[in-house]
């Protein structure tokens, strides 16, 4: 199995995706371990003098200006754990909880947290053992870190709470614990404060839809030249020279990928004979530009994760000269706004995807297409439903792109007076990159429907090598009938799994 070494410096998003994904096992740098002594012992030293210093000797939030004597000190660190652990709601993915866990081992083997070595070596020990944290949808507001989440991820390392094992069991994590051999860890100074501030819920999200959305993103501009090819459009606004002309990276890289998947069609081009249609409707001749904002979109998100990947996110710190400072690392601002920024790109790309599925069906906009793409229009009613899928999951869509981080609610008695709402930002964007998933799936049965239908002509080799997939992958039934009763669960599969991509990829080679 791949393993992935954290050391001092952070961590790459394949990283994250290794080790909320794909089970890989989790080991700590020599350097990381260092690190992490060095800072604790700093910490133990200024934990032994009278002056007080924040999340050392001291309340936290609103309760900084209490100073806490020695002996209740290891009852602050768990009561701080117990009392944040106030999550509510549907549990939150395993993925997602791996992400979130792994990404807080990143910060705390930075060397800048003053957590002791021993601790750090239990949150890869729980992480290889398979044990994954019950965590609750609502109980961050992305700052202060998403300190709800990582409370009930923290109580799991205390040997308190539920979890889950390897076996997919949720049971109390003491017992969990036991079986694989882990002792709970008794939280000393700075400890508990420094399992709980960060950003690590939202960020892994982040990464985990970047990595969705890349592949959904070649899916799109897939099914927008098989849509492009069923309705006899034309390939000549995908030329090179013009989107050279108007530079974003993003824009040229989806009509060079369109122009890739429909390299040798019979079908394009058909109604530059056709005199009243003298241009194809934006939803067709615009898919690059739409396409193209959203992958340019990613690029900065991509960019905001790097960014973060490569930080540690705690309050207080513990600096290289000794001091030991409070500061607003923690505020999800950064991350949230991509977040919101991406549903947003998701949005129109799946509104312009269900424009072109629409076209499709309707007799007076298909250019020869039957009404709904059916076999007996009337008595069958064809693809009709499955648009009002489509349309009710862009309108979701719709919704779902209102930004979280323009809101903020105060909290902590008026000391937390702005918060990032990036968790929510990210929780509403991965319902984003699922339904997605659902109308691009919707666009791929329609238009592939479509091209079928064009008798006579002959398909680009991509497209062929894609429908020849859709029926191998039982999206479609065999016979004349089998556009009869949709299988959409088996498209959104079939998208969703990478196959479309990897069917595609064949003929055209990698896409953009």
């Amino acid at each position: 199995m791949h393993t992935v070494v954290v050391g001092t410096s952070g961590v790459t998003a394949s990283d994250v995706l290794a080790v909320a994904r794909d089970g890989a096992r989790v080991e700590l740098s020599a350097e990381a371990v260092a690190a992490l002594a060095a800072a604790r012992g700093i910490v133990d030293t200024l934990a032994a003098k009278p002056e007080p210093v924040y999340g050392v000797s001291t309340g936290f939030g609103a309760l900084a200006t209490r100073h806490i004597s020695q002996e209740l000190r290891a009852q602050l660190q768990r009561n701080i754990v117990r009392s944040h652990a106030a999550g509510m709601g549907p549990r939150v993915e395993r993925e997602v909880v791996r992400a979130l866990m792994f990404l807080r081992l990143k910060t705390v083997c930075s060397g800048h947290t003053g957590v002791r070595p021993e601790v750090a070596q239990t949150m890869a020990d729980v992480l290889n053992a398979g044990i994954t944290p019950v965590v609750h949808e609502y109980g961050s507001l992305g700052c202060s870190g998403d300190l709800a989440p990582l409370s009930h991820c923290a109580l799991t390392l205390m040997g308190e709470g539920d979890a889950e094992g390897p076996d997919g069991v949720v049971r109390p994590a003491g017992e969990l614990l036991a079986e694989h051999g882990i002792a709970p860890v008794e939280l000393r100074e700075k400890e508990g404060l420094a399992l709980l501030n960060g950003t690590d819920g939202m960020l892994g999200m982040l990464v985990m839809a970047l990595a969705d959305l890349d592949m959904l993103y070649k899916s799109a501009d897939i099914t927008a030249a098989l849509s492009l090819e069923g309705l006899l459009g034309t390939d000549k606004v995908l030329a090179p020279e013009l989107h050279a002309i108007r530079p974003h990276p993003g824009q040229g890289a989806s009509a060079a990928n369109m122009l890739a998947v429909l390299k040798g069609s019979e079908l394009t081009g058909h109604h530059q004979d056709d005199a009243p249609r003298v241009q194809d409707a934006y939803s067709v001749r615009c898919a690059p530009q739409v396409a193209g904002a959203g992958r340019d979109t990613m690029a900065h998100a991509r960019l905001v994760a790097e960014r973060e990947l490569a930080s540690a996110v705690d309050n207080p710190v513990v600096l290289a000269d000794g001091r030991v400072e409070s500061n607003g690392n923690f505020h999800g601002a950064p991350v949230a706004y991509v977040l919101d920024f991406l549903a947003i790109a998701v949005a129109d790309l799946a509104s312009i995807a269900e424009r072109r599925t629409d076209r499709l069906l309707d007799k007076n906009r298909s250019h020869g297409l039957p009404p709904f793409l059916a076999d007996d229009a009337g008595v069958d009613s064809g693809l009709m439903i499955a648009q009002y899928t489509q349309a009710a999951l862009v309108s979701e869509l719709k919704r779902l792109a209102v930004p979280a981080s323009a809101d903020s609610i105060p909290s902590s008695a008026m000391q937390e007076d702005h918060v990032s709402m990036g968790w929510s930002a990210a929780r509403k964007l991965r319902t984003a990159v699922d339904n997605l998933t659902r109308v691009i799936a919707i666009e791929l049965y329609a238009a592939t429907r479509a091209v079928e239908l064009r008798e006579g002509l002959t398909p680009a080799a991509a497209s062929q090598a894609a429908i020849t997939a859709v029926r191998k992958a039982g999206v479609q039934g065999p016979g004349p009938d089998r556009f009869l009763a949709p299988d959409l669960a088996a498209a959104d599969g079939f998208v969703r799994g990478g196959h479309l991509v990897a069917a595609v990829e064949t003929v055209t080679g990698p896409l953009r």
